[in-house]
C-alpha cells in the first residue's frame, strides 16, 4: 500500500492527499515533520514533506509525486494524455507554485505566526504576488476548473496556494487578489463542496493546535 508521509497542515501534503483521494486510490497516512536527522534525511533528502513511501522506496518532491502517482496508479486521470494539454496542465501548476505559492510563502511567518518580516521581503512578495494572479488570469480557463473541464493537478495547486497567497495579501497588504478574478472565487467555492476536499480541511482542522504549539515551541 502506498503511504504519504507528511502532516496535514501542509499545503503540498495536501495536495497529494487530495490526488489520491480523487484517483480512489487506498494509502495509509504516516506522520512525519521531516527535519535534518539522519532517520528524517532517510526518507527525504532535503528534509521537507510530502513523500510517498512505495515498494521500491521513497519518492519526494510535490510535482514528481504527483507526476509518479499518474503514471503508476489507476483511478481517475488527474493529467490530460494529450500531449499539449497535459504541457498546459503542467504550466499552470508550475505557474501558481512559482509565481503565487513561494512568494507567499515568504511572508507567512509574519501573517500567520506573529514573526515580523523584513520590509524588502514584504514588498517583493506584494510585487510578486500581484504578477502571480495576472498571470493566473491569463492562461488560467476557469471552465469551470482551472484548466478546463475536470479536475486536474492545476487544480490542486490552486486550491492549496491561491487562499494561503490571498490571506498573505489580505493581512499585510489590504488587497484582494480576486477582485478581478470571479471565476477563480467561484471555483474555490465549488471546491470547497468537494468531499474529499472537506475530509482534508477537518483533518487539518483537527491538527493545527498541535502543529501551532510545534511552531511556538521553537520560537
Amino acid at each position: 500500500m502506498l503511504k504519504l508521509y507528511g502532516f496535514s497542515v501542509s499545503n503540498y501534503y495536501n495536495m497529494v492527499k487530495l490526488a489520491l483521494l480523487e484517483k480512489g486510490l487506498p494509502f495509509e497516512e504516516v506522520p512525519f515533520y521531516a527535519g535534518t536527522s539522519a532517520e528524517a534525511l532517510a526518507i527525504s533528502p532535503r528534509g521537507k514533506v510530502p513523500v510517498l513511501g512505495v515498494e521500491q522506496g521513497f519518492v519526494n518532491e510535490t510535482a514528481v509525486i504527483l507526476e509518479y502517482i499518474e503514471q503508476s496508479q489507476a483511478g481517475k486521470p488527474l493529467l490530460p494524455s494529450d500531449p499539449f494539454e497535459r504541457a498546459q496542465v503542467l504550466a499552470l501548476a508550475k505557474e501558481i507554485e512559482l509565481y503565487i505559492e513561494l512568494p507567499g510563502r515568504a511572508c507567512y511567518p509574519e501573517a500567520f505566526f506573529g514573526m515580523p518580516v523584513a520590509d524588502a521581503i514584504k514588498e517583493k512578495t506584494k510585487a510578486e504576488l500581484l504578477l502571480g494572479f495576472a498571470s493566473l488570469g491569463r492562461h488560467a480557463k476557469f471552465a469551470p476548473y482551472v484548466a478546463g473541464d475536470s479536475l486536474s493537478v492545476a487544480d490542486l495547486y490552486f486550491l492549496y496556494s491561491v487562499p494561503l497567497a490571498c490571506a498573505v495579501a489580505k493581512k499585510l497588504f489590504d488587497l484582494d487578489l480576486l477582485a478581478e478574478l470571479p471565476a477563480a472565487r467561484l471555483l474555490l467555492e465549488r471546491l470547497e463542496q468537494n468531499p474529499h476536499v472537506q475530509r482534508i480541511a477537518k483533518d487539518k482542522d483537527a491538527a493545527m493546535p498541535a502543529f501551532m504549539a510545534m511552531v511556538a515551541s521553537k520560537r
